[in-house]
């Protein structure tokens, strides 16, 4: 009801705004026409000069009230003035006629539809009053004031139509975006209490076991130790993720840092070679380009995912990770050394169909399988997005 009313409050204010500046000017150029057809009208035997004066007087009256700011009082001067010319001189000129039928129709648009409807009554009543020798002119305005009306109510319908729909829209944009919001919310709420919850038990128990355990050898306690810290690591992520989901999130700028791309892919390999101990190499081929952000952001959690799948399905395994520029794409490639095609690991999980999706994402495409030298190969071939000198 407060949308409705606001709408209205707004329509109309806006209507008059939009009268064109050139109303006045063609109110004016009425007005002289209007002279100029009642000095014609004149022959050699012209009545008296306050006769002359008084119709040209009544033909400016007739249109140039349409000048006035408010349609209702321009419309109801003009009425006035046409039925007394027409009533005691029998007369009322073209531009006097052209005014009407624009006061008219301008009332319908702008104003109520009654008071619109009622414009043409008194020409009716004129034409019924007179009988059969009632002015033609009397008798054509009383059938063409209503249609000026109507043409004015309908403009004024579509117009509010218009601004219904404008409004309805804007709503639907609001509780669309305020329906997002809940849901990132409710997102943030089941990583910070299900996900993270267990992360951090992960970090805890992987921390305690390695100090209560006794006589652990030096490589089971190292590994736990990367297990916490890669538990921790991730609950850095997740923080800095519900920091972007929740729109309430209290987070400081400084904690933001920008998403990893290509340049910290030597940190991410050196990490998966202190947590596994085999041996993994970074290749590259062509001359790198700078990348656009969300391309390098694909790559970086493509080889992310890679590498984590080959600890959990070749552990052990020597993993090679190769860069290949070319003029428009670039080529990636992930291989191990382990079972390859033997490992049920391409029918399992989301971390393939999670790596299909981010070259998707970005324009690219990516294919699993068993490399030619044995073991198992991801391939994925990203577009550079664009060149930079």
């Amino acid at each position: 009801m407060s949308i409705a009313a606001g709408s209205r409050a707004r329509i109309e204010p806006d209507s008059q705004l939009r009268r064109p500046r050139t109303v006045p000017i063609a109110a004016g150029l009425l007005g002289l026409c209007a002279i100029a057809e009642i000095l014609a009208r004149q022959g050699p035997t012209a009545p008296s000069g306050m006769y002359v004066l008084l119709l040209c007087l009544l033909g400016l009256a007739s249109t140039l009230p349409l000048a006035l700011p408010g349609p209702l009082p321009g419309a109801v001067a003009i009425t006035a003035a046409g039925i007394l010319s027409l009533a005691a001189f029998d007369a009322l000129t073209v531009a006097g006629m052209a005014a009407q039928l624009a006061a008219s129709y301008r009332l319908g648009r702008e104003w109520s539809s009654p008071t619109a409807v009622a414009l043409g009554l008194p020409y009716l009543v004129l034409a019924l009053s007179s009988g059969p020798e009632s002015p033609v002119i009397a008798q054509l305005l009383a059938g063409l004031v209503p249609v000026a009306v109507g043409a004015g109510i309908a403009m004024r319908v579509r117009r509010d139509a218009v601004d219904s729909q404008a409004v309805q829209d804007a709503f639907v944009g609001t509780l669309v975006e305020h329906t997002a919001r809940g849901e990132r919310a409710r997102i943030a709420r089941e990583l910070h209490d299900v996900v993270a919850h267990h992360i951090s038990i992960i970090a805890v128990q992987a921390e305690t076991a390695r100090l209560t355990i006794p006589d652990m050898p030096a490589a089971g306690a190292k590994r736990l130790s990367a297990i916490g810290d890669t538990a921790r690591a991730a609950l850095t992520e997740m923080r800095r993720l519900l920091g972007v989901l929740r729109a309430d999130a209290d987070t400081d700028i400084s904690d933001r840092h920008p998403q990893p791309g290509l340049r910290q892919l030597n940190d991410l390999l050196d990490e998966a070679r202190d947590v596994t101990g085999a041996g993994t190499r970074l290749i590259l081929a062509g001359r790198p380009v700078p990348l656009d952000p969300g391309v390098e952001l694909a790559a970086y959690r493509i080889v992310q995912e890679a590498l984590t799948n080959s600890r959990r399905h070749a552990p052990g395994a020597a993993v090679d990770v190769e860069l290949e520029f070319g003029a428009s794409r670039l080529r990636l490639l992930v291989r191990d050394n382990g079972p390859g095609a033997l490992s049920p690991r391409s029918d399992q999980g989301h971390g393939l169909a999670g790596m299909r999706e981010r070259a998707a994402a970005v324009g690219g495409q990516l294919r699993t399988g068993q490399g030619n030298a044995g073991g198992f190969l991801i391939e994925a071939t990203l577009p550079i997005g664009r060149e930079l000198d």
